[in-house]
């Protein structure tokens, strides 16, 4: 499929790559621009052989700088839920999404930019990262989902103080307070995210979709409950292929050759 908005690539077997491609206005969002994303991720959905997922931005100035102002200035509240709806249901999707999705994020990471990087599994960013929900200093609140995944990010106290006061974040106090996983060199960001995509697509692939899976559920679920889960998901591996070949693999002293199965 042909975008105007996003780029969506495979550099390598099962990796792929998604970037938000509008540089001139710092990748903001647009409905078209979601639209295209849902898109995207439901062509990594369909397909078998994905191993993981990158979320980027084109340029060297933004991962995503926010929503486009141009376009939701004019809007009125019935449209703007729209928006919103769409923008929350597509990100539910990307984190939903049953491989490992990484953000990187490349530079400036504000407003919609910080909610979609949020809802990923976890965010990689260059040390000229800066992130923030500034919506306050347009007259709004975070509208995909801000204020709830920030939240369980980074606790509520510090949720509330980033949110109200609109501040920007740098990489270094984003990787303190637990929003940020790693930081890097710029130059070095996307070679380090191919490294650690190719480590994962090289894990037995149900095992990687089934303990994602247990921790996305489990986390919502009492301690029991959730060891029930994680007990059956553990089970359910044994019934793969990859299970025997990762296994006598080990036996055997050679690397496993995993099919997904």
């Amino acid at each position: 499929m042909t975008y105007q908005n996003i780029l969506l690539e495979q550099p390598e077997s099962g990796i792929y790559l998604l970037s938000v491609n509008r540089p001139k206005v710092l990748n903001a969002l647009n409905a078209e621009t979601v639209s295209e994303m849902e898109s995207a991720i439901r062509t990594v959905s369909d397909d078998r052989n994905a191993r993981v997922l990158l979320v980027t931005g084109a340029g060297e100035k933004a991962f995503v700088a926010g929503g486009d102002i141009a376009e939701m200035q004019g809007l009125h509240a019935m449209q703007a839920k729209t928006f919103s709806q769409q923008g929350l249901r597509v990100l539910r999707s990307l984190e939903q999404l049953a491989v490992p999705t990484i953000a990187v994020v490349n530079g400036y990471c504000l407003g919609g930019g910080n909610e979609l990087a949020m809802a990923c599994d976890w965010i990689m960013a260059s040390d000229k990262a800066v992130f923030g929900q500034p919506e306050v200093n347009l007259g709004v609140t975070p509208g995909f989902g801000g204020t709830q995944r920030l939240t369980r990010r980074v606790g509520t106290a510090m949720a509330i103080e980033m949110i109200t006061t609109g501040r920007n974040v740098k990489a270094e106090e984003a990787i303190a307070i637990g929003l940020v996983n790693h930081v890097y060199p710029a130059e070095q960001l996307m070679d380090e995210a191919l490294k650690v995509a190719r480590t994962i697509a090289a894990k037995g692939p149900v095992s990687v979709r089934l303990a994602k899976e247990a921790i996305q559920r489990g986390q919502h679920m009492d301690l029991d409950s959730a060891g029930l889960l994680e007990s059956e998901v553990f089970a359910l591996c044994f019934a793969t292929t990859d299970q025997k070949e990762g296994m006598t693999a080990f036996v055997e002293k050679r690397k496993a050759a995993f099919k997904g199965e």
